[in-house]
């Protein structure tokens, strides 16, 4: 009544191994990966804030995040030595650093990690006061 299938299905159950169509990471190393990526990101940010307008505050946060970003990545993050920014720039940099630590903050409470979720509620507490100021 059917007619036999001759040639092999596309849709196979035949189990393959992981790393023969690409490299497969696990959720933690993901989540590490995305949270590294917003601690550089927020690291930026507070460097150029530093430029802008220096304080032992922002120095001692970006040594934190310095050293959190060198937990996560196994190696220290490059700096920028200076960055050329106007005070014009100020608020802006400060709302975008406040966006930066949430998103750190989400991603290191997903991955449990205590002790970046602090920092980074930490800094978002720190630049929401001087954008609302």
């Amino acid at each position: 009544m059917y007619e036999p299938i001759r040639t092999k299905s596309v849709h196979s159950t035949v189990a393959r191994t992981p790393s023969s169509d690409f490299p497969h990471r696990s959720r933690e190393e993901e989540l590490d990966i995305q949270l590294a990526g917003h601690l550089a990101a927020l690291l930026a940010v507070t460097d150029e804030l530093r430029a802008l307008e220096p304080s032992d505050e922002l120095d001692v946060a970006a040594e934190r995040l310095a050293g959190q970003l060198t937990r996560l990545r196994g190696a220290s993050p490059s700096r920028a030595s200076s960055a050329a920014a106007s005070t014009s720039r100020l608020d802006a940099l400060h709302l975008k650093a406040h966006a930066l630590a949430g998103r750190a903050l989400v991603v290191a409470a997903s991955r449990a990690d205590t002790a970046a979720a602090i920092l980074s509620a930490e800094r978002m507490d720190a630049h929401a006061v001087t954008v609302v100021a």
